[in-house]
Formats: structure tokens, C-alpha cells, sequence
């Protein structure tokens, strides 16, 4: 019986020993030897970018509305429609404006009649003023006569002057009621394409509180402008005249190239998220860009061409029999060069590379000094510290210490 029960736990426990065994074994490098990743280092370009989502828009859009209230009588243009400057597009009707014109014109009128007439009675009062003043001198008329004689002509030169000032009232109303009948005339104030129409005839247009846009119309829709937003982190890296690329949802293949023509300095914050307007001007000769379309776009800040690359990885490789503080690693790219080490696999060995860095991209960093070339492998980490996977060369396997220059 006990011969059977120890059968059965060594059965039992067979398994776990030898899971135990494959772990002592894979977490010591297999035999003994350590195993590390690799990738090899290569050429090509290095482009550093901001990325950022932004809108299409028109560079100019001018919104045009009404000034004056009432049903819209006609409209001239739709959307898609080219026009031109001073084009009618859309009318008000008028008679109510017109009806204020003549009633203005007729006050005009009146105050020239009563003009006529008031000079007319001044004359009058200028002949008895000066034959009451000669009679008075003749001693023919009392003081009295002679003084109402010349109040009753000073008021009637008053009163012309009064006329006078009349008249050129009711001119000024018959001006604004004139311009208020123009307003009726709505009128395109650039050359361009109308974007938006937001009225239809026998629509009553509303002026007393704010002014309605009936029109949006786009200057120029073959300049187009992207709108960005970009973060407070990656804003002090953007510069007017810096190449931009975007791509939108309607021409998934195709990149768009731009330049940043503006970074404007009006923080925008939303839910305590600081972004900048950064405008990027773009070409568009086909029209293939239409206003309010979404577009990815990707901001170059700084770029190099056909240059040696090493991965960002292989920087932050440090061997772990290695002491603290005994490799000087690089911070990560930047437009200044840094000093960094990395390590070759030499002869069975794990050799030091000193070596001086320039522009990174995120993955890969430029290498501006060192002794490595295209095809070099680099080691990025250790089989351990990723648990079996590869880079790109592949895992090497390592036998030796890590040996020093």
C-alpha cells in the first residue's frame, strides 16, 4: 500500500519539479549563456513632427446678412454658386422702405414750399421795416411802430434760417430711408463661392436684435487653410514656415503638404487642457479640399536625410553585471548632439561603443560620431527583460562578461 501511494506522489510531483527545473533554466540564459536582442543599425532620413488634429477651412469667409427686416422677395444665388463683388444675390422686399421714401421725399418737398413761402413773407417785412424806419426818422411814426416793424422782419429771417435747417433734416431722413431701401438689395461684397444659403423666399428675416447670415461665402477655395490644435508640451517646437503634412478621411492615400503660416498666441483651454491655433495654408488648385473637412495633420519640426540611425532602444541598454552609474546614457534625441554608449556583440563579447547622437524621431536617433555603420548589430535589451521575444536582429546568444574600451 505505502509502495502505491509513493508511486502516485511521485507522479504528482514529476511535473512540478521538472516546470520548476525549465524555469531555473530559461531565466539563467538556457546553458548558462545570457541571450540578448539585437537590431541592426541603418540609413535613411530622421523626421521629427508634432502631430495634431485640425479643420479645413476657406482663408477668407464672409458672412453676409441683412441690415433691414422683412420676407425675402428673390434669391439670385445657391449654394456652389460663383459670384461676383456688388452681384445682387438675394432682395427684401421693399415696399415698406419704399413707402418711407415718399412719405420722406413729400417732407422735403413740404419743407421747400414752406421755404418759399417764409422768404417770400421776409421780403415783405424787410419793405415795411425799412418804410417805418424812414417814417420814424421823419418823425411820421412813433418809436413803437417803428421797433415791431423791425422784430417782425428779424423773426421772419430767423424763420427762413429755421427753413433752412428743415430742409436739410428731412434730406437726411430721406437719406436713410434710402439707404434702408438699398439694404433691401442684398448684395455680395467679395468675389468667390457661396459656401452656405440659410434662407429660402417667403422667409421672414429678423434685424431688430441681431444681424441674420443669409450668405456664407468663401473668398478663394482654391487657398485653403488648416485650423490645428496643438498642445501646450509640442507648441514651442512649431514655427511659422515649417513643412506640414495631413491627411483627410475623404482621401485616405493621399498626403496634402502645407505651410505653417501662423501660430497664433491665444491659448484655447478646454477642461484645463491648454492648446495654440496653429494655421497651416495648403494649395488647392483641384478643389479636392472642401471646407470643414478633418484632417490629421503631422507637423515636421526638424528633418535629416540619408543619415546612420541606431534605435532609440539600444541607448537605454545597459548590461546587468554592469555597476551603477558606469554607463552614460543619452536623454533621448533633441536638435544638440549628446555623448551615449552603446553595445556590439564582438567576438563572443559585449562590447562599449561611445558614440555622439543628434535628432531622434522617437524610434531611431542620428548618429553623429562613433564606430558603427549601416548593418552593425546593436544590442536594445536582454531575452530576460522581454520575456523571449526578438528585435529586429534577432536574439544573440552570449557567453562572455562584458568586456570594456
Amino acid at each position: 500500500m505505502n509502495s502505491r501511494f509513493s508511486k502516485l506522489a511521485l507522479r504528482a510531483i514529476l511535473p512540478l519539479i521538472i516546470l520548476a527545473a525549465a524555469a531555473v533554466y530559461f531565466l539563467r540564459g538556457g546553458t548558462g549563456g545570457a541571450r540578448y536582442v539585437t537590431a541592426k543599425v541603418t540609413r535613411g532620413p530622421i523626421v521629427r513632427a508634432v502631430i495634431a488634429t485640425g479643420t479645413v477651412n476657406p482663408v477668407t469667409t464672409v458672412q453676409v446678412g441683412s441690415y433691414v427686416s422683412g420676407p425675402i422677395q428673390a434669391i439670385y444665388a445657391d449654394f456652389n454658386a460663383p459670384v461676383k463683388a456688388g452681384q445682387l444675390i438675394a432682395k427684401i422686399d421693399p415696399r415698406p422702405f419704399q413707402v418711407k421714401v415718399d412719405e420722406t421725399a413729400a417732407a422735403v418737398d413740404n419743407a421747400r414750399a414752406q421755404l418759399g413761402k417764409d422768404q417770400a413773407d421776409m421780403a415783405y417785412k424787410k419793405i415795411t421795416f425799412e418804410r417805418n424806419e424812414r417814417l420814424f426818422t421823419a418823425e411820421a411814426v412813433s418809436q413803437d411802430v417803428r421797433d415791431a416793424a423791425e422784430s417782425a422782419y428779424k423773426q421772419t429771417v430767423a424763420q427762413v434760417a429755421l427753413d433752412h435747417a428743415n430742409i436739410e433734416q428731412q434730406a437726411a431722413n430721406l437719406h436713410d430711408a434710402q439707404v434702408n431701401l438699398d439694404y433691401t438689395n442684398i448684395i455680395s461684397p467679395v468675389d468667390g463661392t457661396v459656401v452656405s444659403r440659410n434662407v429660402d423666399v417667403g422667409q421672414t428675416v429678423a434685424a431688430s436684435f441681431q444681424t441674420p447670415t443669409l450668405f456664407l461665402i468663401a473668398k478663394d477655395l482654391t487657398q485653403m487653410q488648416v485650423d490645428t490644435n496643438v498642445s501646450e508640451s509640442d507648441i514651442g517646437n512649431v514655427y511659422n514656415g515649417e513643412t506640414a503634412e495631413f491627411r483627410v478621411d475623404a482621401f485616405p492615400g493621399r498626403d496634402f503638404e502645407g505651410i505653417v503660416g501662423q501660430v497664433r498666441q491665444a491659448p484655447i483651454t478646454v477642461q484645463n487642457v491648454v492648446t495654440y491655433d496653429v494655421v497651416v495654408t495648403v494649395a488647392n488648385p483641384e478643389l479636392l479640399l472642401k471646407p470643414g473637412m478633418t484632417a490629421n495633420v503631422t507637423i515636421v519640426t526638424a528633418r535629416r536625410s540619408d543619415v546612420v540611425r541606431i534605435p532609440l532602444a539600444a541607448l537605454r541598454f545597459s548590461p546587468k553585471r554592469l555597476a551603477a552609474g558606469s554607463i552614460v546614457e543619452s536623454a533621448g534625441g533633441g536638435k544638440t548632439s549628446q555623448q551615449a554608449r552603446v553595445w556590439t556583440l564582438s567576438g563572443g563579447e559585449l562590447t562599449p561603443v561611445p558614440i555622439t547622437t543628434g535628432l531622434d524621431d522617437g524610434n531611431n536617433v542620428e548618429l553623429l560620431s562613433g564606430d558603427l555603420k549601416p548593418g552593425d548589430l546593436v544590442v536594445t535589451d536582454d531575452v530576460r527583460s522581454v520575456a523571449g521575444g526578438a528585435g529586429g536582429g534577432g536574439i544573440s546568444p552570449l557567453s562572455a562578461t562584458p568586456r570594456f574600451r
